[in-house]
C-alpha cells in the first residue's frame, strides 16, 4: 500500500469515484512547511472530472508555521498511478514527512513557472 495526502480535490468522494471507481478511506493529517496557491489548469480530464480550471497548489515555504490540512489516504499503486494520470502538468509527486511522522506521497507545485 502507498500513502497519499489530499488537500484538495482527490478527497471529494464523487472525484474518487471517476478517477479511481471506487471511495477511498482516510484519516485527517497535514503538511508542514507548505501554503496554498491557486493556479489554472489545463488538462481537460481534470476539468472535466472536478468540473473546476482554477484548483489548488501546494508552494513550499519551509516555515514551520505554514501547515496545511488534508486527509492521508492508503492505496494501491494501481491507485496511485491513477492518481498520477488525473493530475495536471503544473503538479509532481514528490515523499514528504507529515505532521504525524507518516511518510506519504504528495503533488506539490512542478518547478518552472506557475498559471496563476
Amino acid at each position: 500500500m502507498e500513502n497519499l495526502f489530499s488537500y484538495g480535490t482527490l478527497r471529494d468522494e464523487s472525484i474518487q469515484q471517476a478517477v479511481f471507481g471506487h471511495s477511498l478511506k482516510g484519516a485527517p493529517d497535514a503538511i508542514v512547511g507548505y501554503r496554498l496557491v491557486s493556479i489554472t489548469i489545463t488538462d481537460q480530464n481534470a476539468i472535466a472530472i472536478s468540473g473546476k480550471t482554477v484548483h489548488q497548489i501546494l508552494e513550499p515555504t519551509g516555515r514551520k508555521s505554514d501547515q496545511i490540512e488534508g486527509t492521508l489516504f492508503q492505496l494501491t499503486a494501481k491507485d496511485l498511478q491513477l492518481a498520477d494520470v488525473y493530475e495536471d502538468k503544473a503538479y509532481k509527486r514528490v515523499r514528504v514527512r507529515l505532521r504525524s511522522g507518516v511518510d506519504a506521497w504528495v503533488y506539490v507545485q512542478r518547478d518552472g513557472e506557475l498559471r496563476r
